[in-house]
């Protein structure tokens, strides 16, 4: 059986650290996913994906991890159920991340939340609701989810002969 998950999106929210009786840590985060294809209107939507992480992974997540970072997460996907206080049965699906890498260096993260916050007027930030998309005015701004395509290296070319290749 194969039940394994790459997820590349943004955290909606800053990760949720807690901790569980025996001290183990826990996180949990949803990620904002962009759908392959367009709707009728030519919009990109986005999936928001539940996910949890544990232990070390965890802490790292919620010390370097914040909201509107690229993130990159594998791991699986599991169910598990609970009855509620009113005796209904509640099936919840989600992504239990293994580990996670940041996509982009913190500074553009900083970057674009103090961006969204200065464009928005607060802390609310659009991550393709379809409510907010729907607004005939052409300068509404969907959020870009796409990687960044500054040049990692400065504008500086690197300079690597074939003997420092170690394939």
């Amino acid at each position: 059986m194969i039940n394994n998950v790459v997820l590349v999106g943004r955290l909606t929210k800053d990760p949720d650290l807690r901790y569980t009786a025996n001290g183990v840590g826990v996180a949990t985060f949803t990620l904002a996913v962009n759908r392959t294809f367009t709707n009728q209107n030519g919009e990109r939507e986005a999936d928001f994906i539940n996910c949890v992480i544990w232990r070390k992974a965890a802490e790292n997540l919620a010390n370097l991890g914040r909201k509107g970072a690229l993130i990159g997460a594998t791991g699986r996907i599991q169910t598990r159920n609970y009855e509620n206080q009113q005796g209904q049965r509640v099936f919840i699906t989600e992504v239990v991340a293994d580990n996670f890498q940041l996509l982009e260096p913190r500074s553009v993260s900083e970057q674009r939340r103090s961006s969204d916050n200065d464009n928005s007027g607060g802390n609310q930030s659009n991550f393709g609701n379809s409510q907010n998309q729907r607004q005939t005015s052409q300068t509404s701004e969907t959020p870009n989810f796409d990687r960044d395509n500054s040049d990692p290296f400065g504008g500086s070319s690197i300079d690597i002969s074939d003997d420092d290749l170690p394939f």
